[in-house]
Formats: structure tokens, C-alpha cells, sequence
């Protein structure tokens, strides 16, 4: 699918202001709205917005289907009637430039659970959409609720280690425990129906500015979720859950044992039996909730490093081919042509590239990786193409400001380059990528917020292999200059993000 000629920011929810310790789809996601319309922005890009996990990453989530309960809004559910003022009366003071999950996790669970308990006493009129949501959700949504309540029952434990016939998910079990715990199944679906409710209205909102959302789909599922524990055939699992083997990325120059990611694999011959029906109803799901899919990790598509399940590190693994090609024929034949990005870094073979450009999907340039002796001249903006996305870093980096003042420190070449490339002396480069990138002739260009805010290491998203203290950087409005608005719809105006229409040149032709 082609790209319109756009630009955007990268903001996740989370990271928006709020009174409520984390950010959520409520008042403040609407004036961030407001404030990309007023800066001239057609793009909204943000992370995966399922339920997450062990270490607070939204790529590690508990369902591919699901939203985050802790992205729904006490506001609206105290504008439906879920919540009373009082409920809100005494909230917690929290720090507002960064997010303490634990402290949240339980802060919001404790209002999600008022708000079902009114909801119980008094549905104020949702019963209809709350059972019409059930029924059309009943695919994932039946296993995600059991899951979840199964999962409180046990004490937040993995699903392996709970009752061996819930594990083997033997029907007689499902029942029982469908019996035994309905209220907290229920509650767990009426979360979810607050989620898509409120996440509905804000794409309305947005969409009708003219703005997209960039979603993000991990092309694996997590080990603790719902999708794996109720789709063990499709996973390389056994019956028990051992795993057979998991997902990772070889040894390279940055790590001698490669990265063991511990994700389960697909078994994609079984997927290929009816046509690939989870990965069609995984992206159709996806597309009801943002308009435009980025695919992390797009490379194994082509093919996968399988690592065996039981392996200390990914030394041992195999490049495996993956089906990739069949798989996005099928998707075109059953969905469409549809707006797919391919995040293409790493190991980027010629196979790789083939693929992506067989369906016409946009690569990725980082502006961070362009500079430097021993950088890839790939990511210079001269070398771009029309159909690719261009961003200044990404989430597993540091923030451009941070990464520039780390190699000017270290007296590092790529910092030289920078300055000589983009002819700029200044002291803020940041901005100047930022120039350069909305200058390039790339289709799609988006910058993370914390860039656009030139912020410094502070605000780095996340540390790859770092447990605990990733995810937690929130903004704050008082960062935004009031200069900023007019800035970027400045540059987005010069540097014709969207296009405007070409004037077709007319002459009259006579006949002899």
C-alpha cells in the first residue's frame, strides 16, 4: 500500500500527563490530539497497547487481543457513571515525570474494580453493548477472562504451574473453573469492554482530525499469555508447556551469546492448515484499533533464529525459513492490500528485502545509525527512497540528544560527521535531524516525543536487557515551549507533510 507524503510524533499513552500515575485514554489523550492537529502532524504512533506483564513491557503482553486496563480512564468510567466523585476524591500523589508500576498496578486495579462493582449494581443503560461486545469478541475475549481470573486465583503465577487439568485445559476444567470463578471472569471482560469503548472514541476523535495512529504488532506472543495457553498446537510447546524451542537473535558484535528473547515459536505448518486464521484474525483485530501496522522484528518472517528450548544462551540457534511469503498472500487474498510497515533492522539479508519490497511494505531508517566510520551509510538521507519511515532513534536507544552528548564525550566520530553532514555548528543538533529527516524525500517520518523535546538521557524509553526501571518516562506539559505548535507546522508546511496536490501542466495540441 502507498504512503501519503506525512509526518508524526511517537508517544505511548502511558507517557502522557495525568493525575492518575500513569497515562490513559482519557482527557489528556485528546489534548495530545489537539496538539499534534495544532502542530501540523497527521501521525500518532505508539507502542502495543495489550496488557502487560512481567517487567511492565507492552512487547511482552498477556494477549495479543487485548487492551491494557491500565491505559482505561477513571474520568470517563466517573462520565458513564462507573465512578462516583468519591471514588476519585482521594487519589495518591504521584510522581509525574515517571511511572511506579507497582504502586499503580494496584491503584488502578482497585478503581477498575468499583467501577465493575457499579456497574453490577447499575449498568446505566451499557448492559446491551457490554453483552453485544462479549458476544463479538467471544474468540479471544472467553480465554483472555478465564485466563486472567485463573491467573489472579493462582497468585499472579505462570499458567504452567497452575491446576494440571486447567494447564492441559481438559473440559472438564474449563468448566469448573468457569463455574468457580464467574464474577472475576466477568469482571476481567467488563475491563475490557471499558478499554475498546474509550479507545474507540479517542480514534474517532483523532481520525476525525485527519490524524493516523502507527500500532505495533510483535511478530511473537509472550510466553505467560492467554493466546499461548489456549493455542498450544500453533506454538512450539508441548502439551505441558515445556518449551521445545524459543525465539532470539544470534551472536553479533554487541553480544558473543546472542539475545535469548524466550519467546515460544510457530508451528507454521500447523498454522497453514486453515489458512492462517489466527495471523488473519490478529491483524484484523489489530486494524480496528489503529490504521496502520509496524511489524517489530519483520526479518523473521523470512526466517527465525529457533534456539532450543532449554538452551542457557542463543549460541546454539539455527536460521529457520519462515513462510513469510504465503503468509502475506494469504493475508492480501482474505484482507486486502493493508498499510503495513516492516521494521527491518538487524540481520537484513537480501531475502529479507525481497519480501518486504515484493508487498510493497516501507522499511525503517534510524538517523542515529547513519553517522560515524563504522556506521551503515544506509540511514544517510540521501540514500533514502520514497517508501520507507524515518525516525531520529527507537525505544531500545538512547534519546538523540544523550546519544549525541555521549559521543562528543567519548570523542567518537559520528558526532563530527553529524555536525559536517547536516553543515550545522549550533549546539542543538537534535532539531537539525529532525530537519533533515522532514526534508528527506522519505514518505513517513516520526520522531519520538522525547526527541521533540530534546531531552536528554532521563527519558530514555527502555534498556534492553535491563530488568525493572524500563517503560517509565512520562511527559509533562510544561516541556513543550509555546514556540513549539508553530515550529513543526511550519516545517511540516515547507516540507510539504501532507503533499499538496501537483498542478498538471496543460498545452493545446492541434491536429495536422
Amino acid at each position: 500500500m502507498k504512503f501519503e507524503r506525512s509526518a508524526g510524533f511517537l508517544l505511548h499513552p502511558t507517557s502522557l500527563p495525568g493525575k492518575f500515575g500513569i497515562g490513559d485514554i482519557g482527557k489528556e489523550a485528546y489534548n495530545f490530539v489537539d496538539f499534534l492537529d495544532h502542530s501540523g502532524q497527521k501521525l500518532w504512533q505508539v507502542f502495543p497497547l495489550g496488557p502487560t506483564g512481567y517487567g511492565d513491557s507492552p512487547y511482552q503482553c498477556f494477549s495479543a487481543f487485548a487492551g491494557n486496563p491500565l491505559l482505561v480512564s477513571p474520568e470517563k468510567l466517573q462520565e458513564d457513571g462507573f465512578l462516583i466523585q468519591a471514588d476519585l476524591r482521594h487519589i495518591p500523589k504521584f510522581d509525574p515525570s515517571t511511572i511506579d508500576f507497582g504502586e499503580i498496578i494496584e491503584y488502578k486495579k482497585s478503581l477498575l474494580k468499583k467501577a465493575y462493582n457499579h456497574f453490577k449494581e447499575n449498568s446505566n443503560g451499557f448492559e446491551k453493548q457490554f453483552d453485544k461486545f462479549c458476544n463479538s469478541h467471544k474468540d479471544w475475549l472467553d480465554d483472555f477472562a478465564l485466563f486472567m481470573a485463573a491467573k489472579e486465583h493462582h497468585g499472579g503465577g505462570l499458567w504452567t504451574w497452575w491446576d494440571k487439568d486447567l494447564v492441559l485445559r481438559k473440559e472438564t476444567a474449563l468448566k469448573k473453573w468457569r463455574e468457580k470463578l464467574p464474577d472475576e471472569i466477568r469482571y476481567h471482560k467488563f475491563v475490557q469492554f471499558q478499554f475498546f469503548k474509550q479507545w474507540k472514541e479517542l480514534k474517532d476523535y483523532t481520525n476525525k482530525k485527519g490524524i493516523k495512529i502507527i500500532g505495533d504488532m510483535p511478530i511473537f506472543i509472550a510466553y505467560d499469555s492467554a493466546d499461548l495457553w489456549a493455542n498450544k498446537h500453533l506454538f512450539t510447546v508441548d502439551e505441558k508447556g515445556k518449551l521445545l524451542t524459543v525465539a532470539g537473535v544470534p551472536p553479533d558484535y554487541f553480544s558473543k551469546t546472542g539475545q535469548l528473547w524466550g519467546n515460544p515459536l510457530y508451528k507454521w505448518k500447523e498454522m497453514e492448515k486453515d489458512d492462517f486464521r489466527w495471523w488473519r484474525k490478529r491483524f484484523s483485530s489489530l486494524l480496528q484499533v489503529v490504521d496502520i501496522v509496524r511489524i517489530d522484528h519483520f526479518r523473521g518472517f523470512e526466517a527465525y533464529w529457533e534456539i532450543p528450548g532449554d538452551a542457557p544462551t542463543a549460541v546454539k540457534g539455527k536460521w529457520v525459513k519462515a513462510p513469510g511469503e504465503k503468509l502475506f498472500n494469504t493475508i492480501r487474498k482474505h484482507l486486502g492490500d493493508l498499510p503495513i510497515i516492516a521494521e527491518d533492522l538487524g540481520v537484513i539479508t537480501k531475502p529479507v528485502r525481497e519480501l518486504r519490497d515484493k508487498f510493497g511494505f516501507p522499511g525503517i531508517k534510524i538517523l542515529q545509525f547513519a553517522f560515524g566510520t563504522n556506521m551503515e551509510t544506509k540511514f544517510l538521507p540521501h540514500n533514502f527512497i520514497q517508501n520507507c519511515v524515518v525516525h531520529t532513534g527507537s525505544h531500545d536507544n538512547d534519546t538523540t540528544r544523550a546519544y549525541f552528548e555521549k559521543a562528543k564525550n567519548e570523542n567518537s566520530d559520528c558526532y563530527s560527521h553529524a555536525k559536517k553532514y547536516l553543515n550545522y555548528h549550533g549546539e542543538n543538533i537534535v532539531f537539525e535531524l529532525i530537519r533533515a529527516a522532514y526534508a528527506s524525500v522519505a514518505n513517513i517520518v516520526v520522531i519520538p516525543m522525547q526527541d521533540i523535546l530534546n531531552l536528554g538521557g532521563e527519558a530514555r524509553m527502555n534498556f534492553p536487557g535491563k530488568l525493572g526501571g524500563n517503560w517509565t518516562w512520562r511527559m509533562k506539559w510544561e516541556q513543550i515551549p509555546h514556540t513549539l505548535t508553530n515550529t513543526y507546522k511550519n516545517m511540516a508546511e515547507l516540507y510539504e507533510r501532507p503533499q499538496k496536490p501537483q498542478k498538471e501542466e496543460e498545452i493545446e495540441v492541434h491536429d495536422k
